[in-house]
Formats: C-alpha cells, structure tokens, sequence
C-alpha cells in the first residue's frame, strides 16, 4: 500500500512539472505575439518620423545616427567601444541584449557587445553588431548588413549609435 501511494505521489509531481513548462511556454508565447502586435499605427507613425529626424546622407545612404552617453554593459566587450556603434537591437532588459549579442558572436562571428544608455523612453540596452571609429565606414556596412548577416535583425533599419 505504501509503494503505491508513493508512486501514485511521484506520477502527481512528474504530470505537474510538465503541465508547467507547458504553461510556461504558452504564456510565453503570448507575450512574444503581443509584444510583436502591440504598437499600434499612431505609434509606429512616430516612431518613423523621429528617425527621419535622425537621419543623415553619408555618400548616397541615408542612416539614422543618434548621438547618446553611454555606458558599456560589463562582460560584453574587451577593448573600449568606438564612436560609431552599428545598432540591430534595443532592450529593455540586460538579460535579453546579452543573450542576443551572444547569437552574433556564436552563430556569426561578430565583435558585438551592448552600450546601456538613457533616453526619454528610459534606461535602454542597445545591441550592437560592430563597432567603426568612421561614420562613413559604418554607414557602408549597414548598406551592405542584410547581405552578410543570416541573423534576424531586430532592427528593421540598423543604425548608428554615436558615443560622443
């Protein structure tokens, strides 16, 4: 009788722990669909205008180059960042910039690292794939990005973030 209550009990724990990561993962996904469904048209209309505003001609490409104080987040890079950092992805969380900075540096083979700054919307982590002491030389990887990155940009547009 008391194997069969313990067994019983065992088969309890093992059913709940999967019911669990299965929970885990809808609401999971979840959160991914609303995040992908949550800005609406007024949004992203501002959104595109500021980065118009933000936008230079560098020989013939038009870049979005926003200049912002930053801080490089530790363990993300081993000599000092450059002036000109080619952004493909912001975060809120530090966690899920360095987990994709990761992907570039493993899966592609990218110097990347992450610049934390602050801006109106808050403190940001800001993902970058190389780094260029030269506008006009990030400008022209950028032109080029889709053709030698496989990754998926999180970034419709990389752009250049400018450490004064």
């Amino acid at each position: 009788m008391r194997h069969i209550s313990l067994i019983a009990l065992l088969l309890l724990v093992l059913t709940s722990c999967h019911s669990n990561e299965k929970n885990y993962k809808m609401a999971y996904d979840k959160a991914v669909e609303r995040r992908s469904t949550s800005i609406d048209a007024e949004t992203e209309a501002r959104i595109a205008a500021e980065r118009k505003r933000n936008a230079q001609v560098i020989y013939g490409d038009t870049v979005v180059v926003v200049r912002m104080h930053t801080t490089v987040v530790a363990d993300t890079i081993e000599r000092p960042p450059h002036r000109y950092n080619v952004v493909v992805g912001v975060f809120k969380q530090e966690f899920n910039a360095k987990s994709y900075r990761d992907r570039f540096r493993k899966e592609a083979g990218y110097p990347s690292y992450v610049l934390k700054g602050v801006d109106a919307a808050g403190t940001k982590f800001h993902v970058v794939i190389k780094g260029f002491d030269e506008k006009d030389v990030a400008s022209a990887f950028i032109s080029t990005i889709h053709d030698h990155v496989k990754i998926r940009l999180l970034e419709r547009e990389p752009w250049i973030l400018e450490a004064p």
